[in-house]
């Protein structure tokens, strides 16, 4: 007779589910990736086709490499001995430190998860909050861009919308590479915000080594051609107006360029402005207490509350939306054009020199993208309310004012996101949210502004005031707005 052996039920489980584990790890995953890598190239396939700017090479590189390829740059370990000697830190130490900021750094992009799903959720997310709009695009400027070229959107920054509406309208272009601060890098945000390409930054940090690494992060990335997004100005405006760029990351960018390269780097101007910013208030509160850099989780949280709210009013067809949103792209920069015309190469001049050729720069782009943004309707009748603050007048008044502005404006070259048989009807809509929302006054048939709310308003007002200001020498350019 053979021998019986008895085993306990436990260990009979846990053979069981080892076994399980062994099947799966053996015959499932290598087939689940083998799926996922095929449908992610034949996204990439798919997208390469109708792209004007290819995704390069670089992009869909493994984000093991590129984070070896980082750490072991020369400059970035030239940048780590010095750090360990002046520390007087141990060189196994400085090596684990750059491995830690490159794998911060250093995106997982996924191209599958940014056009089947990022690009769709941004859309759905644009369109159910806003009326988005197409305002000036420099359409022929754009199509005769060398599409070997490494192109960088350059944009203001108005809201944590942006990146959800610039990715949408650009989802037909190019895949945009973004630089996201720390406040992102929570979960499950971190790791979507990766697969979509962005790459994060600690901006405050004052650590050389980490801004080393960033920095050869930044001109590997632009060396090979990846499009970028970036926002000159470095942060969300607090009182509406274009803020100074700060150049950190454009001079990441092309601190090396050389005019005699194969590659060009190409800026293309963006504007956006929105007839209601989710974080208005926040973003004034921050103003009005100085809270220098502070106040953007604040105003992810605001944002956040917002969309909950849309989402259920939308749910029970209660759900009213906040306006027009518009972007509008302006005519390429090529920055070897830029350097040949003043006769400069960034690489070859001394860094004091490099530094102010590429502040140069900076204000160059800010000037452009400050040309492009749209004047929407409430930041139109913003800008009448402040001129008449103290008028009570019928909503026929207030709209012939503004449609006389939209007229001065658009002669002037601005574009002005509303179609002329549209115009009455958009304004009217407009008042009638300023109204519901306080920042305006009305009572038997007159309307006027709310004192209480002239901080918010000119937030709004501010967006133009440079269009306004330059009514009477007006930068023109040619305008063809287009509804999306």
């Amino acid at each position: 007779m053979g021998a019986t052996v008895e085993l306990p039920l436990w260990l009979v489980v846990i053979a069981g589910l080892l076994a399980l584990a062994g099947l799966i790890d053996r015959l499932l995953v290598p087939g689940l990736r083998w799926v996922v890598r095929e449908r992610a190239n034949r996204a990439i396939d798919e997208v390469n086709q109708r792209l004007h700017l290819r995704i390069q090479p670089f992009k869909l590189t493994k984000r093991e490499s590129l984070i070896d390829r980082l750490v072991f740059d020369q400059e970035v370990i030239r940048a780590g001995d010095a750090h360990a000697t002046e520390a007087g830190e141990p060189r196994a130490v400085t090596l684990d430190r750059v491995k830690t900021y490159a794998s911060e750094i250093v995106p997982q992009f996924n191209a599958y998860a940014y056009f089947r799903l990022g690009t769709r959720a941004a859309r759905w997310l644009a369109r159910l909050l806003y009326r988005v709009r197409l305002g000036y695009s420099d359409n022929k400027g754009l199509a005769q861009i060398d599409r070997d070229a490494t192109v960088v959107f350059v944009m203001n920054h108005r809201s944590n919308m942006d990146y959800v509406l610039v990715t949408y309208m650009a989802a037909q272009s190019s895949a945009l590479s973004y630089a996201v601060g720390e406040w992102a890098r929570v979960w499950p945000l971190q790791s979507l915000i990766k697969a979509m390409g962005a790459y994060f930054i600690r901006r405050d940090s004052r650590d050389p080594l980490y801004r080393r690494v960033l920095a050869r992060y930044v001109q590997i990335a632009t060396e090979e051609g990846v499009t970028q997004a970036i926002f000159p100005e470095g942060g969300l405006t607090r009182d509406g107006a274009l803020r100074p760029p700060k150049l950190g990351l454009l001079g990441y960018m092309v601190g090396r360029f050389d005019p005699e390269a194969e590659r060009d780097v190409v800026f293309v101007p963006v504007g956006l402005n929105y007839d209601r910013v989710l974080e208005d208030r926040t973003l004034t509160a921050a103003q009005a207490r100085e809270a220098g850099q502070g106040g953007q989780r604040q105003g992810i949280a605001a944002a956040g509350r917002y969309f909950l709210k849309a989402l259920g009013l939308s749910l029970v067809r209660r759900w009213d939306k906040n306006g027009y949103a518009c972007v509008s792209f302006g005519s390429p920069l090529s920055l070897r054009e830029w350097c040949q015309n003043r006769g400069v190469s960034l690489k070859r001049l001394s860094e004091d020199e490099r530094f102010a050729v590429i502040e140069t720069l900076g204000v160059d782009l800010m000037r452009r993208i400050g040309r492009v943004i749209p004047a929407l309707p409430v930041p139109l009748l913003a800008t009448v309310f402040l001129k008449h603050p103290e008028e009570r007048l019928d909503a026929m008044e207030w709209k012939a004012r503004v449609a006389r502005l939209m007229d001065e404006l658009e002669s002037a070259g601005v574009p002005v996101k509303i179609m002329r048989r549209d115009r009455d009807a958009a304004v009217g809509d407009a008042l009638d949210g300023l109204v519901r929302r306080g920042l305006v006054l009305e009572s038997e048939g007159l309307t006027w502004l709310n004192p209480a709310e002239t901080v918010v308003m000119s937030y709004y007002a501010r967006s133009i005031e440079h269009h306004v200001g330059a009514l009477a020498s007006p930068d023109r350019v040619e305008a063809n707005p287009e509804p999306v």
